[in-house]
């Protein structure tokens, strides 16, 4: 009897999808599933013949909607998009990349429109309901992602990381999220939110998984985790504003998680970081995201704003009333404040905090512009830290009454040595160490 375990996945990843009573016509927006069977009938053949590319052959993978793949429209959750943009000439570099590792690539998933908000919600085509409570958004703005993990439609996500799209999602729907220094995996064909902050990164269910899946997009050979031991690590609590305001439920969970580090024999220290005041100065003028976001779509939004989700419209427009100058200097002073954030965090091995401030909101609550606009900013708080700081993050599930992500943050390049001290940490989590 011939074996064919890609196949045999691969069949009930895209019964998955095409389930009515699933979320897969609004977790996934392109089914690739003539070309999926194809990677994985012969991923098997390689099997068969004992020719694996390696350890991502046959992984079945989902991309964000913003990726190019040759011959068809980025649409990027936009119905503008989809109407005018020009077939893409090839595959975005990253896809590339995961085809030739031997990925099956299923389906490009959901997103809020033009990557720009952590609610997730999409107006256009649907908003995907989170795994954990279908009544609530699955978070932002690698909306589809998490709930293509989670639901077995995939075994592993690839998002953008902006401000925290890759990591909230993760966090709210109890998965992993990494998102690698900026420079560590190339963004070309990629759609653009922000040139100077635009991450890509992997969502899944473990770390080893976001490790093996960051290796193959960053062009390395993978290696698996090295063990690391937890003695001695030193991890820094961010106090102040990043510990601020958490709700009901991220307060007990993140304390019984700094509870289970502090009793791991790890030096835990509270660090007092005043430049988080010089940070959120500088988004008060405008910050990097928004201008950055109206130079992409300025003609758009003359053309045909009324077209944009309203949520998204606002932000850009705001973007629009910083001038290049400003803009400028508020780059140059960025430039300043990562060297001294890298200068601060260098007698600690990662900053430890909630990676959001709230669970999952409903998506009823978020129809109302204002209360939006208010959990948006709730979720994006301590994730866009690690952007505008250029430094490298991963987002781990914590169990709570919904899911709660704890995340830690690192140096820049310092990415293989974060996966090492996450995959230890889970261990220590679930009792393995």
């Amino acid at each position: 009897m011939t074996v064919h375990p890609c196949r045999d996945r691969l069949e009930q990843a895209l019964a998955r999808i095409a389930d009515p009573k699933g979320e897969g016509t609004r977790a996934c927006l392109t089914v690739y599933g003539d070309a999926a069977r194809a990677a994985a009938d012969a991923s098997d053949a390689r099997a068969a013949r004992g020719r694996s590319l390696g350890s991502f052959d046959g992984v079945i993978v989902s991309i964000k909607d913003l990726f190019d793949v040759a011959g068809e429209p980025t649409r990027a959750g936009s119905k503008i998009l989809a109407d005018e943009a020009v077939p893409a000439v090839s595959d975005a570099i990253i896809v590339q990349r995961l085809r030739q590792a031997g990925a099956v690539i299923v389906a490009k998933t959901n997103m809020t429109e033009f990557a720009f908000s952590g609610i997730g919600a999409n107006p256009h085509f649907g908003t995907p309901g989170n795994p954990r409570d279908r009544s609530r958004v699955p978070g932002g703005s690698s909306a589809g992602a998490p709930v293509a993990v989670a639901d077995g439609m995939c075994d592993i996500a690839i998002g953008t990381d902006t401000g925290g799209s890759v990591r909230i999602p993760a966090a709210l729907c109890g998965l992993v999220g990494f998102k690698p220094s900026r420079q560590r995996i190339p963004t070309e064909g990629a759609f653009p939110l922000s040139k100077t902050l635009d991450s890509v990164g992997p969502i899944a269910r473990s770390v080893a998984d976001c490790a093996k899946a960051d290796a193959i997009m960053a062009g390395e050979e993978f290696a698996p985790i090295e063990p690391s031991a937890l003695a001695g690590l030193r991890l820094g609590l961010a106090e102040g504003l990043l510990l601020d305001r958490l709700d009901d439920t991220v307060a007990p969970a993140f304390k019984a998680a700094v509870a289970r580090l502090d009793a791991g024999d790890i030096r835990m220290s509270h660090e007092d970081l005043p430049l988080l005041d010089d940070w959120g100065a500088l988004n008060e003028k405008g910050g990097i995201i928004p201008p950055e976001a109206c130079a992409v779509h300025r003609d758009r939004l003359r053309r045909r704003g009324g077209d944009i989700d309203p949520n998204v419209r606002i932000r850009i427009e705001r973007g629009c009333a910083t001038s290049e100058a400003d803009l400028a200097e508020t780059l140059r002073q960025r430039r300043q404040l990562v060297a001294a954030m890298d200068a601060r965090l260098s007698g600690l091995d990662a900053l430890v905090m909630p990676t959001t401030t709230i669970v999952a909101p409903t998506i009823a609550e978020v129809e109302d512009p204002k209360v939006f606009a208010v959990r948006n900013a709730a979720l994006l708080r301590n994730t866009s830290m690690a952007n505008f700081f250029d430094l490298c993050a991963i987002s781990l599930p914590l169990s709570a009454g919904l899911p709660v992500g704890l995340m830690l943050v690192a140096r820049n390049d310092q990415d293989r040595r974060l996966l090492r001290i996450a995959d230890a940490v889970t261990r220590l989590f679930a009792g393995v160490i």
